[in-house]
């Protein structure tokens, strides 16, 4: 125990260290005082390369930034506040395309201009993230008012009419179904859900719909996790059926124990463990270089993405995440002695302590491949929130193990 221990709280101050540094980088390098809002095209020393604005990644760090400040007490300051409000009023005034219609841009001007739209649901899944989450912290409804319609709209496209979106079905497009929309959707469930009864009741059936087509997506006699599949949960044919990305496997085995756990189901926190954490973790980690492989094939075919074989920051945060979650629900020492391999290769390789922030993106090797510390995809969020959630989770177990034994005075005899 007193090994565990040790284990743990060293941990605890690695990572609460880490995210004071990576926290103070977003706030020195990424603000827009002019047109509120967030620059997250930074390079290696936060020096602005591109003033692009993605929707994903402005309602990311609103809701970061909210999430740090009710958490902590160390972040309870008024500068992360008032950043993530300008945020918020920055996407209610020029998120969406062509209001009052629902549909969110990928890509703005620095000054709120549209440039480019996916015909996806995710920049509105951030923007429902961050809304609820400020109406959180502020208690203004008109936040909360813009989550739940806004969530409403997403529900729609996904599970009646996805034609505002715009996807043309050709007639040789397979009917498949992502892993990444039934997680996203199971994922703003918690996030709506979270301390709240009557939202937790209103989407209790949609949470279980979304569990349940996420662990439709564990194929081959459970053998083997697959990103597309079917509408009907069986595996497509070609390269996109055999499509594995370890890292989000793993990332829904987290959010699946956030589902398993408010059930207080253990047989399906088992299985979560056994089929979305460590299934994905034996085969997508490199036994020569360590690190996940950013994309497989299920049957072992060199896949086709240029980037298969790097290592991206974000699946080593959320496998640093998903392990000490899984140790701390299930206690077994296996999810623990992994979370900590994962997180020295991380800490090893991903981490810059001359600016700050971590590098995204290495070649197999480890060694930076790009030196950016944001871009399109990259922003204040999944290092940030593994870290906040590490630090939680580890706070949590060192209190679970009572306070550190004196040693005794007396001597041998």
């Amino acid at each position: 125990m007193e090994k565990e221990r040790e284990t743990l709280q060293i941990w605890k101050e690695r990572v609460g260290q880490e995210l004071d540094n990576v926290v103070a980088f977003w706030m020195e390098h990424s603000h827009d005082q002019e047109h509120g809002g967030f620059l997250t095209c930074l390079g290696r020393n936060g020096q602005v390369y591109d003033h692009l604005k993605y929707v994903w990644l402005q309602g990311r760090q609103v809701w970061m930034y909210c999430h740090l400040y009710r958490s902590f007490e160390r972040f309870r300051r008024a500068e992360l506040l008032d950043a993530a409000k300008a945020g918020g009023e920055f996407l209610l005034r020029h998120a969406r395309v062509a209001p009052p219609a629902k549909k969110c841009a990928f890509v703005l001007t620095r000054d709120g201009h549209p440039v480019k739209v996916q015909r996806t649901i995710f920049s509105e899944c951030f923007y429902t993230m961050a809304m609820n989450e400020l109406w959180k912290v502020t208690g203004e409804t008109h936040y909360q008012n813009e989550a739940m319609e806004m969530m409403d709209q997403i529900v729609h496209w996904v599970q009646v009419d996805s034609s505002d979106l715009g996807q043309t079905r050709l007639s040789g497009t397979p009917a498949a179904e992502a892993l990444a929309v039934p997680m996203m959707l199971l994922h703003l469930v918690e996030q709506l859900g979270e301390e709240d009864k009557a939202l937790t009741s209103k989407y209790a059936e949609l949470g279980d719909w979304c569990a349940h087509r996420i662990l439709q997506h564990v194929q081959r006699d459970g053998k083997a996790v697959l990103e597309n599949i079917s509408e009907d949960g069986k595996e497509l044919p070609g390269c996109l059926g055999r499509h594995q990305n370890p890292g989000h496997a793993i990332e829904a085995g987290w959010f699946l124990l956030q589902y398993a756990r408010r059930k207080g189901d253990i047989k399906l926190r088992m299985h979560i463990i056994d089929k979305f954490l460590l299934l994905p973790f034996y085969s997508g980690w490199d036994p020569e270089h360590g690190g996940l492989f950013y994309f497989q094939d299920a049957d072992g075919f060199c896949p086709t993405q240029l980037e298969w074989d790097m290592k991206l920051w974000w699946p080593h945060c959320e496998a640093m995440i998903a392990f000490l979650m899984g140790y701390s629900d299930s206690g077994d020492p296996t999810l623990l002695k992994i979370f900590n391999q994962v997180a020295e290769y991380t800490f090893c390789h991903f981490r810059d302590p001359e600016f700050g922030e971590w590098f995204g993106y290495l070649n197999r090797e480890g060694k930076v491949a790009l030196t950016i510390k944001g871009g399109p995809f990259k922003g204040c969020f999944h290092v940030s929130r593994c870290l906040a959630m590490c630090e939680q989770i580890l706070e949590a177990l060192l209190r679970r193990l009572g306070p550190t034994p004196v040693p005794s005075l007396g001597g041998s005899k």
